[in-house]
């Protein structure tokens, strides 16, 4: 879907919850709410629907109010207000439907108003305000952040070395390569910080850190083993200079580990 046909579908769907009762609000999100950077041929329609007391069930259940409805491939319910909706043209939407008292569960960054028929703008300001919160008070010690990324990758060393391959992958490729992308965040300036997303450590990392995501990206490329090697090398050359209680002694105890499994010592 280029941008033209991309803002035409989002024209659609705003007129088409303008005109229903049952809806007070059209709320944008990510790409869509086209803040920072713009949708591309990739890029999802994703929102909330807020909606009036008693009528947001069935709007999760019987989807007719969408734009080319007939059009649907495929749909699932994702949460308890959540669905994601497949076109037979292969785009794709993820959205939330919520009654006003409901939405107050939902977490919100970039957002654009997009309807609104009942003065829920300067509600979403403070959901907005209160998600920022929720994360500055979610962030972890950097120093127990870096713990958890030595132990996943040693814990993952270990599953690898005993033939648990898929585990420990997950270990090394998803649970430690998490906390690596928190910390880089955290610490590691960039000009265009801003377009990170504070809810997902991988969004838009590349965007932000060109260098540094190549060379994750090329590391995760590398079997398990070697992805461990290239993942702690990469912490301690990048963090070691933040961290008060930087754990030598730790890191160089794991850095054996991945040796000894890779010579099956």
């Amino acid at each position: 879907m280029n941008l033209v046909e991309y803002n035409q579908f989002t024209e659609e769907l705003r007129l088409k919850l303008a005109g229903d009762d049952r809806v007070l609000a059209l709320v944008a999100l990510g790409s869509m709410a086209a803040q920072d950077y713009q949708p591309d041929q990739w890029s999802d329609h994703d929102f909330f629907v807020i909606t009036i007391q008693g009528v947001q069930e069935d709007m999760r259940r019987d989807l007719s109010w969408l734009p080319r409805a007939d059009e649907l491939v495929f749909h699932f319910r994702e949460t308890e207000h959540g669905i994601k909706a497949l076109y037979v043209s292969g785009h794709l939407l993820e959205f939330a439907v919520f009654n006003e008292s409901e939405m107050q569960v939902a977490r919100l960054n970039r957002y654009r108003v997009l309807l609104d028929k009942a003065g829920i703008t300067p509600h979403l300001e403070e959901l907005a305000l209160t998600t920022q919160d929720f994360v500055e008070h979610s962030r972890t010690d950097p120093n127990q952040r870096f713990s958890e990324f030595l132990m996943n990758i040693f814990v993952g060393v270990g599953r690898q070395a005993r033939g648990e391959m898929l585990s420990g992958r997950q270990f090394i490729k998803t649970y430690a390569l998490t906390h690596l992308l928190h910390m880089l965040a955290e610490f590691v300036p960039a000009p265009e910080a801003a377009l990170l997303d504070n809810l997902d450590p991988f969004r838009r990392f590349e965007f932000v850190y060109p260098a540094l995501g190549a060379e994750l990206n090329h590391i995760l490329a590398q079997d398990t083993l070697s992805a461990a090697d290239g993942l702690l090398a990469l912490a301690a050359r990048e963090l070691r200079p933040f961290l008060a209680a930087y754990p030598e002694a730790a890191v160089a105890e794991v850095q054996q580990h991945i040796a000894r499994a890779k010579t099956g010592s």
